[in-house]
């Protein structure tokens, strides 16, 4: 059990590290938020698993209600990043917000 808590901390810690890298090297507001809304959804989602599995090691009704807030927690990310991140999205295309092109120069 707690192997398997070990690869789920850690492995959501990968993944929101590759997020926030991608965040800094992607050239424009558009490819920035590919990575802040997939790697950093997927990262939070891992160690939060990680986290409900750890709080069930000394199974008891508490420790069951926290495992269950914090899945509860997940569906609500797991729901609310991809529905920001749209948001997001379509307040540039409305502020025009132009894409990056290969031959610009990044800022």
């Amino acid at each position: 059990m707690d192997i398997l808590v070990c690869i789920l901390l850690f492995s959501g810690l990968f993944f929101l590290t590759a997020g926030s890298i991608g965040i800094l090297r992607f050239p424009d507001f558009y490819s920035r938020l590919h990575p802040a809304g997939k790697l950093d959804t997927l990262g939070t989602l891992l160690a939060l698993m990680g986290l409900a599995l750890f709080s069930l090691h000394h199974f008891s009704l508490g420790a069951l209600l926290t495992s269950l807030k914090i899945m509860l927690i997940i569906i609500f990310v797991f729901v609310a990043s991809p529905t920001a991140t749209h948001a997001i999205v379509d307040a540039g295309v409305r502020a025009g917000l132009a894409p990056w092109t290969k031959g610009e120069k990044r800022r």
